[in-house]
């Protein structure tokens, strides 16, 4: 079976919205990460090779808001519940046969995220003017927060949806504050212990962390700015010395050729280093694909070659050693799938070693054909940051499947473009 036969063989797996209901985490099936709205992307991404999938994405969409109404906390980030639901439309419709038949609820869309943009920059912004130092992951990460919202109203604006302008215009500025904000060698990033998720609290001393990575850390906000400045959504000189601030960051605390930390602590910021947290050094979430890639995106807004050739050598390092990875599941979060999207089209090598690891865990034996794998134990996920969907996306762009041309690909969703 070739990749892009995978791919559609797990669309078809997945086609009944009742099956990846029943499939996903619990209380996850209404989510863009483990759920619905992850698979109703699939679905789209795919319905130019069948229209009948572009039903089947509607079917997901339609599931998803009945599940999402009955959800108690539905969040507004992007791989959330009203966040997912209303990003997966505004990424995934125009990929269908006909994006007017989801037109009007992804108008809906639009207003509703840049309203919750809007928000979340006003919270940040009373808390800056509050002398408060740092700020948290639900502010401003990709998952949760300002970044993931803002690539996702770009991509709107870019489309013709003007009441995106507000909220994006809101997250730009809230994360040129937050890039140029320090309080001594703490940066805007830094997030204090109890503000971190309880299983990353854990690991962390008493000071808390600046996090690095392209989903939490600072390469998420560099990447969002990075890439408005490139699109022409810039807000004036202070966001480029924003790009060029978090990079240089970046630069600073990177360990040789190993790539960075997960996390720089408060104690490790205060002292200038040196750090002692480590890190994954081959994952889309934390490590070498994500952050490269969003220096790529800085390398282009700042027209600069030398960073663009330092980001590329991190993927070649990665390529003549992919023996040394610290992948195990072939999902896009943190394994080989989003090794593969992050270095198609910038490194062919590591392209090749990540497809390969990713076709290596296919099991026809498994639901959804690609089982998440953590710590040796396997877990049938559907969705797409874990599952099988995100995996299927993956393959679906390393074979180049059919697909229309959309002014935003699905991986925005991942800042990866």
């Amino acid at each position: 079976m070739s990749p892009g036969e995978a791919a559609v063989a797990v669309a078809e797996r997945l086609r009944d919205p009742d099956v990846v209901r029943q499939g996903a985490p619990p209380n996850t099936s209404a989510t863009l990460a483990e759920g619905l709205p992850g698979t109703a992307l699939l679905h789209a991404r795919l319905s130019h090779l069948d229209p009948e999938l572009g039903h089947a994405a509607r079917a997901h969409w339609d599931t998803a808001a009945l599940q999402a109404a009955s959800t108690p906390l539905p969040g507004s980030g992007v791989h959330g519940v009203l966040g997912g639901l209303a990003s997966s439309l505004i990424i995934g419709s125009p990929y269908l046969p006909d994006p007017d038949a989801t037109a009007d609820a992804t108008a809906r869309s639009v207003r509703w995220l840049s309203a919750c943009a809007e928000n979340l920059a006003e919270a940040y912004d009373a808390s800056v003017r509050s002398g408060r130092s740092g700020t948290s992951w639900h502010i401003y990460d990709t998952i949760s927060g300002l970044a993931g919202i803002g690539r996702v109203l770009l991509a709107a604006l870019v489309a013709g949806h003007t009441s995106a302008e507000s909220g994006l215009v809101a997250a730009v500025n809230a994360m040129t504050t937050m890039l140029t904000d320090r309080d001594g060698f703490r940066p805007g990033w830094w997030v204090a212990t109890d503000e971190h998720p309880d299983v990353v609290a854990a690991r962390l001393d008493s000071t808390g962390a600046a996090d690095t990575g392209l989903a939490h850390g600072v390469a998420g906000p560099l990447a969002l700015l990075a890439l408005a400045h490139s699109t022409g959504y810039g807000t004036g000189d202070g966001q480029e010395t924003a790009i060029r601030g978090a990079v240089a960051w970046l630069r600073r605390w990177k360990v040789d050729k190993r790539g960075w930390p997960a996390a720089i602590s408060g104690r490790e910021l205060d002292a200038d280093g040196p750090p002692s947290l480590s890190g994954r050094r081959a994952a889309w979430c934390y490590g070498v694909p994500g952050i490269a890639r969003a220096l790529l995106h800085a390398a282009d807004a700042l027209d600069d070659d030398e960073l663009a050739a330092e980001a590329r050598a991190d993927f070649a390092g990665l390529a003549a050693q992919p023996g040394r990875w610290d992948v195990e599941s072939p999902g896009l979060c943190h394994g080989y799938a989003g090794v593969l999207r992050c270095s198609l089209g910038v490194d062919r090598n590591a392209a090749h070693h990540a497809a390969r690891g990713v076709m290596a865990a296919l099991d026809p034996t498994q639901p959804f054909l690609f089982p998440d794998i953590e710590h040796g134990s396997r877990f049938a996920r559907p969705g797409f940051l874990t599952g099988a969907a995100g995996v299927a996306l993956a393959l679906a762009e390393h074979d180049d499947l059919a697909t229309p041309v959309v002014g935003t690909s699905w991986d925005a969703l991942l800042l990866i473009s």
